[in-house]
């Protein structure tokens, strides 16, 4: 089944924002920020306009006064600061300067603009100890009509994915993927109306990864909108910290992963995985994304990311990509999505051991990749 385009749940979340960051709208005191804590019905949804093709972000203009305060990032690309440990990212908007992130420990998923304020659309209880909590989420394709959030969690008995109405309530939709207590970061997309895309981790355990009779280490297939889904096993043996990053055009399906296959870019090719790259210094990949002509990796521990040119019909064969030294400007970053050209991208300073970090950490940007590879790999 073809991938959802991203353009279309772009579209819908620029409706969402308009109900729920124009009504909030006003000053938020940096100084003294927290997230609110409402957990009522979302807000009625104006109708979805026409789809137009997705602009480069640009840099938000700055206020003549901006706010002051620990939670002030002075980089005009930064859009949500102050977060507990990030998890998935979305955009909130078509132009990418409003964004959905989950807090991976809480079990909160917040909507961030710049110079805020900041609100906590849904909680869900999580167990986040370990790389465990709030992993990964993704509006319902019909969120205009149904205002559901699907995400993928970790409770204190399994991994599991979860439907949250617009109430709060938090009922299983799939239950009993293997936890450990590592190897339990995963990553979901919608590919269709009714199939969601699911990788998970190999929960610490690279054999489960490679038994089919487990959903340790794998990227499946179900229709969220039943209880208790039977899986349609796409691929085996996953590692940890297993992202999915799908095509802007909807076209083909990218994961990156760290395992004992090693650190590896691959394709989702015919129910199976097909390598494009392989790290060998093993540096630990944390996040995924594609824009136009590139596919972005992120490499927390370095403090980097290494950006890929696209693969085609002319050219199958991945170039050696540029790394892109992230060091002073975001420091480790995580989770990365799409939006058009450019990605918002989530930092794991608070996260990754030996980082340093600011009063405004941890943050989601805006930001663009300067080019990819050239030359084929040989």
């Amino acid at each position: 089944m073809p991938l959802l385009s991203n353009l279309s749940r772009r579209a819908v979340t620029a409706a969402v924002l308009l109900a729920t960051v124009t009504a909030s709208a006003g000053c938020a005191s940096f100084a003294d920020q927290q997230h609110t804590a409402d957990q009522g019905t979302f807000s009625e949804v104006p109708p979805q306009t026409g789809q137009q093709s997705q602009p480069t972000p640009e840099q938000p203009d700055e206020p003549a006064d901006p706010p002051k305060g620990p939670c002030v990032d002075p980089n005009p690309a930064v859009i949500a600061t102050c977060l507990g440990q990030t998890a998935g990212v979305r955009p909130a908007d078509e132009q990418g300067q409003t964004t959905y992130v989950a807090e991976r420990t809480t079990g909160k998923i917040i909507l961030s603009k710049r110079y805020g304020p900041q609100r906590a659309i849904a909680t869900v209880p999580v167990d986040g100890s370990g790389d465990g909590g709030l992993i990964d989420f993704e509006l319902s394709p019909t969120w205009m009509e149904d205002q559901m959030i699907f995400a993928l969690i970790t409770t204190p008995s399994d991994n599991r994915i979860v439907r949250i109405a617009p109430t709060g309530s938090v009922k299983p939709v799939l239950t009993g993927i293997p936890k450990g207590a590592t190897g339990n970061m995963g990553s979901i997309t919608f590919t269709g109306p009714n199939s969601l895309t699911v990788a998970t981790g190999d929960a610490g355990d690279p054999s489960a990864a490679q038994n089919r009779s487990s959903l340790a280490g794998k990227i499946f297939e179900i229709d969220p909108n039943r209880q208790d889904p039977p899986p349609k096993i796409l691929a085996t043996g996953l590692g940890s910290n297993v992202a999915l990053c799908p095509d802007p055009d909807g076209s083909t399906l990218y994961v990156a992963d760290s395992g004992q296959a090693g650190d590896r870019l691959s394709m989702v090719s015919q129910n199976s995985l097909k390598t494009l790259w392989t790290w060998a210094d093993r540096p630990g990949l944390t996040g995924c994304a594609t824009g136009t002509d590139t596919i972005s990796v992120s490499v927390a521990a370095k403090k980097r990311i290494d950006v890929f040119t696209k693969p085609n019909s002319a050219s199958p064969v991945l170039g050696e990509p540029s790394e892109e030294d992230l060091s002073k400007s975001y420091g480790a970053v995580g989770r990365m999505t799409t939006i058009g050209s450019a990605f918002q991208l989530a930092t794991l300073n608070k996260t990754v051991p030996g980082m340093s970090t600011k009063s405004y950490d941890d943050r989601v940007a805006i930001h663009t990749p300067q080019g990819g590879g050239a030359e084929d790999r040989t």
